[in-house]
């Protein structure tokens, strides 16, 4: 026994023994935990905090000029030579003074003002990239859903064909079929592999993308290129929003509106502290000093004390500078004035956009929940015309493509649906929950998932 533990530690010590490692497994995201994944490390979102910390530290300098400043100077020089003369060769002098500003024609308020204007507009600039990232998300995570549908969707697909096929190989190896109904059933296996390989792709793609957003790097050699895994099914919920509303709720609520209305605001006080310059500046200080006195004949040479007094400058004339930026801050306010115009029509623009998508996903949506019904029911037919000799095995492989067509359509309109919805929620500056939907006649397909409608029959003879 002690042999064996002396070994073990042996074994231990040179690496040779080694426990089993936990595995560690990807996590797996709902589409509320992906957006709040991108909100903390999408590097736009980063990048747009940093710059409310830079704002703020922009309004901390601005406020600096309410407060006293205290500084301290010095001088000492010594002339190696100088003519005859009774002035001692050495001078010093030290200051410690404390400053204060008494007037400033307004300029240390407007810079204040200024400073705050810049921190809500850069706050209204990092919604916005929110608002913006989280609507690539939701379409990022609804497009990974869709093609994880699409690609169930051609498995099964592949998977029934080749049952097909082997069952046309056995009835032509009975000699109860020809070699055409095999070979008829071999092109139309060989023409869905390929559908099933772009499927595959589009999923990756889809990793890679909704990656990007999350600010992950992409893992190397592996079929799925995500260190993540995401949770849920295509989902369809019908909804129907009032387009003015959300007009006036984009025009209330958008953070693009209101940042540009911000730089109207600053260009306001831009403009007041431009004519500052006009008005004189008045500071007042204090402090102590310590100085040296070169004419023996005055004084001693060492002299110390108190200072106090006041500051006043006032440019009289300084070339028509200050004119000039004037002049230049009243271009840029108009023209915030027109951007301002243009941001609204552009939000309003959006918002138009998004609705009609939204209508015109419920109405395929509407079309292609009938279509699917009716692709199930030829394909049903198709069969029975086959086993009463009415019809051809041509017959069945193209009902069966048209039932696959369908699902994979009613997939993408459903894809096109919630598209829509959060383009149209990003559009008005709010979450799809707070647009006061109202559900249609369209209850019975409420919370419908892609994998119920889109799963083909497990045989072509199925429903």
């Amino acid at each position: 026994m002690r042999f064996n533990s002396a070994a073990i530690s042996v074994l231990i010590a040179a690496g040779l023994f080694v426990f089993p490692q936990p595995v560690e497994t990807a996590p797996v995201y709902t589409i509320e935990q992906a957006v709040a994944v991108a909100q903390a490390h999408n590097p736009d979102i980063l990048i747009a905090r940093k710059r409310v910390q830079g704002a703020r530290g922009s309004w901390i300098e601005a406020r600096a000029g309410f407060l006293p400043s205290v500084s301290s100077s010095g001088l000492y020089d010594k002339r190696q030579t100088q003519s005859e003369t009774t002035l001692r060769q050495e001078d010093y002098n030290a200051i410690l003074k404390l400053e204060q500003n008494l007037y400033t024609g307004g300029a240390v308020r407007s810079q204040v003002a200024i400073g705050q204007l810049n921190i809500d507009k850069a706050n209204y600039e990092l919604q916005e990239i929110i608002n913006r990232v989280t609507m690539e998300v939701r379409i990022a995570f609804n497009e990974l859903l869709l093609n994880r549908a699409k690609v169930r969707v051609r498995e099964d697909s592949v998977h029934v064909l080749e049952e097909e096929l082997n069952s046309r190989q056995q009835s032509f190896g009975a000699g109860i079929v020809g070699k055409l109904n095999v070979q008829r059933a071999e092109v139309a296996l060989a023409n869905e592999r390929p559908e099933l390989f772009n499927a595959q792709t589009q999923l990756r793609n889809s990793y890679l993308r909704l990656g990007d957003l999350f600010g992950f790097d992409a893992r190397h050699g592996e079929d799925r290129p995500a260190s993540f895994g995401v949770a849920g099914e295509l989902t369809y919920q019908s909804n129907h929003a009032d387009l003015n509303d959300c007009l006036a709720r984009a025009d209330a609520n958008r953070a693009a509106i209101k940042a540009r209305q911000k730089d109207i605001e600053i260009e306001d006080k831009q403009y007041i502290l431009d004519r500052s310059a006009m008005r004189p500046q008045i500071r007042a200080f204090s402090g102590y000093e310590i100085y040296s006195e070169r004419d023996p004949a005055v004084g001693q040479e060492f002299n110390y004390g108190g200072v106090v007094g006041i500051n006043a400058t006032w440019n009289i004339f300084d070339g028509f500078a200050t004119k000039g930026r004037m002049q230049a801050t009243r271009a840029r306010r108009e023209a915030a004035l027109e951007a301002l115009a243009a941001a609204r029509r552009s939000v309003a623009s959006e918002v138009r956009s998004a609705f009609f998508d939204l209508q015109q996903a419920e109405r395929v949506l509407e079309t292609e929940t009938q279509n699917v019904q009716t692709a199930d029911e030829a394909l049903e037919m198709a069969k029975s015309n086959f086993g009463a000799g009415l019809g051809t095995q041509l017959d069945i492989l193209q009902a069966a493509a048209d039932v696959t067509r369908t699902r994979t359509t009613k997939l993408s309109a459903i894809y096109l649906h919630n598209v829509a919805l959060a383009r149209l929620a990003h559009a008005c500056g709010t979450r799809a929950e707070a647009l006061d939907f109202k559900n249609v006649n369209n209850e019975k397909h409420s919370g419908t998932q892609a994998a119920d409608i889109a799963k083909p029959p497990e045989k072509l003879g199925q429903r």
